[in-house]
């Protein structure tokens, strides 16, 4: 029998039930019931990370002019990328034809070709990534509730260094028992009360910094129209590599289209799915934009040029501690639901290619029915058990042991940037549309692509540097001390 969206198989008695019937959409697949609520949750989920306190840094090494423009003008750019994306959803037409069901089948269907392949690695390298540099990250925020207890107990001086990989342990347990949601159609509560947390967390640093800056002259640090002073602050070099990576860091705060057709996936095909998914966008968009710029200009009144590159772990504040704490629990708990947004479509990927190729075996296809109490039947398979499990570990491990990958996920970032966010979106909605090549519109569409690959190339070149620094002064084994 065919899958569902997410390739969890049916019951093939379910079919000899004419009720049965009512649950599935025309395609044979599970009924969804997304609606532009949901994906605009699992949107915000995806989009605002923990980075939305690392803005503060990226607006002073820019300054009040470029910083807030560079915001502004990459929203845009991912908002109307993003229309273009969901109208290939369906193939050709984009509201009566047929599904594609992952990035990738969209581009197979309007453009084929080595682009499927191109597609495929970019967006499943960012999807590992991703989930590697959310492990460290979580771990870096249950830290920092364990050093803001110390530093309030015995001092801002004391040395409160924590390791994190015990940390990372207990999260890729947690990852463990959620990566057996057997689909992104099941992510709904999560990724809500991982935005609802993504709102407190983000909340809490702009009221934070709004204190600060109301709190007196003596409280607010030098800020500047071009950020970061040379001579002064840094050097003329370092102000080039850091403007480079500031860029490249609100660009990719930016993109989810590495799942946005996974996301559309989930939405009922009433009304059309494209158009929910432009709301979803527009909602998701618009409230990035909205906290991204607050926490951004307020976090860099408050701060200045000095910036943390996060104000909540890097202790840009100290007190109140309890409210500090609660901040980071809530990074925590919202990089916990972020992790399977962005897990769901590789788990998927995997697991439709081991069905394809051994369809007959009963141990990757075949499902145990268990009576949950509370939860009701949860069907169990081994090959998901296994595999899902293994490769919760096997990025726990990855990020114990390169605890500096947040500036090789910069790179990662660099390079996948251009490609799902911005070049296939334009080149599937050429091929849609059918525009003549050399118009007007062809044209304007051509020079955004190559701008973006400029800003992917710059970005890339501004991680290659952080990261060559980190390797330089990284020191095994030793525990962060403040």
């Amino acid at each position: 029998m065919q899958k569902s969206s997410m390739f969890v198989e049916q019951n093939t008695r379910d079919y000899e039930n004419g009720d049965a019937q009512k649950k599935l959409d025309d395609d044979g697949r599970k009924k969804r019931s997304g609606t532009w609520v949901t994906a605009s949750a699992h949107i915000i989920t995806a989009v605002i990370g923990s980075g939305v306190l690392s803005l503060a840094w990226a607006i002073a090494q820019l300054g009040w002019v470029a910083g807030p423009a560079v915001l502004m003008v990459f929203s845009f750019i991912t908002y109307f990328t993003s229309t273009l994306l969901a109208d290939c959803y369906r193939a050709p037409d984009p509201v009566h034809g047929k599904r594609n069901y992952t990035y990738m089948d969209a581009v197979r269907a309007y453009l084929g070709g080595r682009k499927v392949q191109l597609c495929g690695l970019a967006q499943y390298a960012n999807l590992v990534g991703i989930t590697i540099g959310y492990t460290i990250t979580a771990s870096i925020s249950m830290v920092a509730v364990k050093r803001s207890n110390c530093f309030h107990k015995h001092g801002h001086e004391a040395k409160c260094g924590t390791s994190n990989n015990p940390f990372m342990i207990i999260f890729a347990c947690i990852q463990i028992i959620l990566s057996q949601i057997p689909n992104f159609h099941d992510l709904s509560c999560l990724s809500i009360l991982a935005a609802i947390m993504s709102f407190a967390y983000s909340s809490i640093g702009l009221g934070l910094s709004i204190a600060k800056v109301a709190g007196g002259t003596e409280h607010v640090k030098t800020t500047s129209l071009t950020g970061v002073t040379v001579g002064v602050d840094v050097s003329g070099s370092e102000k080039v590599w850091r403007t480079f990576q500031a860029i490249g860091d609100i660009a990719f705060a930016y993109a989810f289209s590495t799942v946005l057709v996974e996301i559309q996936d989930t939405l009922k095909s009433s009304p059309p799915e494209n158009k929910s998914m432009k709301r979803a966008s527009g909602i998701g968009v618009m409230t990035t934009t909205l906290f991204y710029v607050l926490c951004g200009i307020m976090g860099y009144a408050a701060f200045g040029n000095d910036a943390p590159g996060n104000f909540l772990t890097g202790f840009g504040f100290y007190e109140p501690f309890w409210l500090i704490d609660f901040a980071n629990v809530c990074i925590a708990v919202h990089l916990i639901g972020a992790y399977q947004v962005f897990a769901q479509p590789l788990f998927g990927f995997v697991e439709k290619m081991c069905t394809g190729r051994y369809p007959d075996s009963k141990f990757i296809t075949g499902e145990h029915a268990i009576n949950v109490p509370c939860c009701g039947v949860y069907h169990l398979n081994f090959f998901r058990l296994i595999w899902r499990t293994a490769y919760v570990i096997v990025t726990a491990v990855l990020a114990m042991l390169f605890p500096f990958f947040n500036d090789f996920l910069g790179l990662i970032g660099a390079g996948s940037f251009w490609p799902l966010t911005v070049y296939f979106p334009i080149e599937m909605h050429i091929a849609q549309s059918k525009i003549p090549k050399y118009s007007f519109r062809w044209v304007w569409l051509k020079v955004l692509s190559w701008v973006c690959l400029i800003v992917s190339l710059v970005a890339a070149a501004g991680s290659i540097q952080g990261l060559i620094h980190s390797l330089s002064v990284y020191k095994p084994f030793q525990t962060p001390e403040e």
